[in-house]
């Protein structure tokens, strides 16, 4: 199985109160450039900043890293629309940075970027590949793709309490200013994209359609934004089996049905608790307590451990993976 990050940015995560995926806003676009380091490399090597949350909630990465090391996972990042450079070796496929939403075409490479990953995904010559994704405000652009679908579905947050009414808020007004109503890019994924997503969605989304129509089997590694990568695939008119691995952070999110939405779309769903409860390291108690939840893949990992039986060898490579990424310093 082949693990392949797709980084991107989008404009949206600077509006204040959309994203948690870094402790500061302005340095937000450099969580998915440092991501991809972290899961290449174990720590930053370009990227300024070890991405956290405000409380001190390190990033997903450090937990898909820890299972990649584990597992000893095959990893592809793939240049999905990055704001900052990487030091990471990566694919292109003409993603650029993701305007916001709320304007009229917040982004035109998305055409073009979902072709190109529907090519790359069609020539891997892998018999499984594991699709993530790392884009600080995705969560508001998802919902702007499922709306635009037409899809009822809800999304998650990497807050504990989900700031769900801005996003809709965000939603609404992007649907006005692309003068769209609820369901009018159904059938047609890469206008969704376009007009009310982020580069990230549509890369990912080309990669699994391309490499299902190549006969490889896919797993979408993560939370609400993943699944909107699924309905982009089957919006595409692809039927054949595809799956969903998220964690539980997100499977008992009270304000997220994803089991109903995975059933409407047809997602062979797998829901993965990672035994953080009695964690007393940051790295895992936060998520524990509501934040982060998923992202960078951790849905899939964590399955694949589970499957393995190496959960436990997970949670004790984390501390170690931890302090390589901060250099020992355990935060709030």
């Amino acid at each position: 199985m082949r693990l392949i990050l797709c980084a991107g940015s989008t404009r949206t995560a600077s509006i204040e109160g959309i994203s948690a995926a870094g402790a500061d806003p302005d340095l937000l676009r450099h969580t998915p450039s440092a991501d991809a380091e972290i899961l290449t490399y174990g720590a930053p090597v370009r990227a300024p900043v070890v991405p956290v949350s405000p409380t001190g909630c390190p990033t997903p990465a450090v937990l898909t890293r820890a299972a990649r090391e584990v597992l000893d996972l095959d990893v592809t990042v793939v240049d999905a629309g990055l704001a900052e450079s990487t030091a990471a070796p990566t694919v292109t496929v003409g993603a650029g940075v993701g305007e916001d939403i709320r304007e009229p075409d917040p982004v035109p490479t998305a055409p073009g970027a979902f072709v190109a990953a529907r090519e790359f995904g069609r020539a891997l010559p892998d018999d499984e590949l594991l699709l993530a994704e790392t884009v600080p405000g995705g969560t508001t652009t998802a919902l702007g793709v499922l709306r635009a679908l037409g899809e009822e579905a809800t999304v998650s947050s990497s807050f504990p309490d989900n700031p769900l009414e801005l996003k809709r808020e965000v939603v609404r007004d992007g649907l006005a200013a692309s003068g769209l109503e609820t369901g009018d890019c159904a059938g047609d994924p890469r206008d969704a994209v376009r007009r009310m997503g982020d580069p990230v969605l549509a890369v990912v989304s080309g990669l699994a359609l391309g490499a299902l129509e190549s006969g490889t089997s896919v797993t979408l590694g993560g939370g609400t934004q993943l699944l909107t990568a699924g309905a982009l695939v089957r919006h595409a008119d692809c039927d054949r089996p595809l799956s969903l691995a998220t964690t539980a952070f997100v499977a008992d999110d009270p304000g997220v049905d994803i089991r109903a939405a995975a059933r409407r779309l047809d997602l062979d769903l797998t829901v993965t608790d990672p035994g953080f409860d009695d964690a007393d390291h940051v790295a895992m108690a936060r998520y524990a307590a509501g934040e982060a939840k998923e992202g960078v893949g951790l849905g899939g990992v964590l399955a694949l451990a589970a499957e393995r039986g190496v959960l436990a060898d997970v949670r004790a490579a984390v501390p170690e993976v931890y302090d390589a990424v901060t250099g020992g310093e355990r935060g709030p």
